[in-house]
């Protein structure tokens, strides 16, 4: 963060600030978009709270992929929903793709 400062001086003007930082061993991290999923695997995340806010810091190699209804997702909710092709895509695309939230909707 501050490049040439002791990490133990560090840790004491965070203390002297408030905040507070915890290293969260992850696998992945996922951040859900309308349109796309980025994807950071392997990451290095760091919580840090600073008068009861709470702030991520999340740092690797990052994808992307785009947002897709799945033939399969779509046949579940006709299925369970009793409802058309065209009416379960819709349902999945109003719900963000959430399978329970589009079959609900129909029901």
């Amino acid at each position: 963060m501050f490049g040439g400062i002791d990490p133990k001086k560090m840790q004491a003007m965070m203390k002297q600030l408030g905040m507070k930082q915890e290293e969260i061993e992850a696998e992945r991290v996922i951040i859900e978009c309308s349109d796309k999923r980025i994807i950071i695997k392997e990451p290095n995340v760091v919580k840090i709270n600073m008068q009861g806010q709470d702030s991520w810091q999340i740092t690797g190699n990052a994808s992307e992929e785009e947002k897709g209804i799945s033939e399969e997702d779509i046949v579940q909710v006709m299925e369970k929903a009793d409802v058309s092709k065209e009416k379960a895509e819709q349902a999945l695309k109003d719900s963000n793709g959430d399978l329970a939230e589009a079959i609900l909707s129909l029901s």
